[in-house]
């Protein structure tokens, strides 16, 4: 038989501090108005399940289409709740936020996933699902 060598992932060590930041770096993105610097927090190959569009949005293109119409509203997101789990190359947020529009004075309180990668120079979000509560 010939010699298998195995595949080793080397870790990448990390805190909830250091995941619970990439939130911020997201929503910090969204108040720069420009639905590129949004995207550029998704991986390539990545999901966003978003809070007010039906349709799943798989690309970059896609992406980029939704957040220039949810930029529109000026949101800002706060986080109300989080539990964080951290994996060798892969951490979990999910919780509950609360997104305030500036341009309407609309809130909305959703629940939230975001996992992220570690792509060996930076944490990129590989799946992020938000939906508005379903009760009042």
């Amino acid at each position: 038989m010939g010699s298998t060598s195995a595949r080793t992932e080397t870790c990448k060590s990390t805190s909830e501090r250091e995941i619970a930041a990439l939130f911020d770096r997201w929503n910090q993105s969204l108040q720069t108005g420009d639905p590129r610097k949004v995207v550029a927090n998704y991986a390539d190959r990545s999901v966003l399940l978003p809070t007010v569009s039906n349709t799943p949005r798989l690309d970059a293109a896609q992406k980029l289409d939704y957040f220039q119409h949810f930029l529109e509203n000026k949101p800002f997101g706060r986080i109300d709740s989080r539990t964080i789990e951290i994996g060798c190359t892969s951490a979990v947020d999910a919780g509950l936020y609360t997104f305030t529009f500036a341009r309407t004075g609309a809130v909305v309180k959703a629940r939230y996933t975001y996992t992220y990668k570690w792509d060996g120079s930076q944490w990129l979000i590989t799946s992020h699902h938000s939906s508005a509560m379903p009760e009042k």
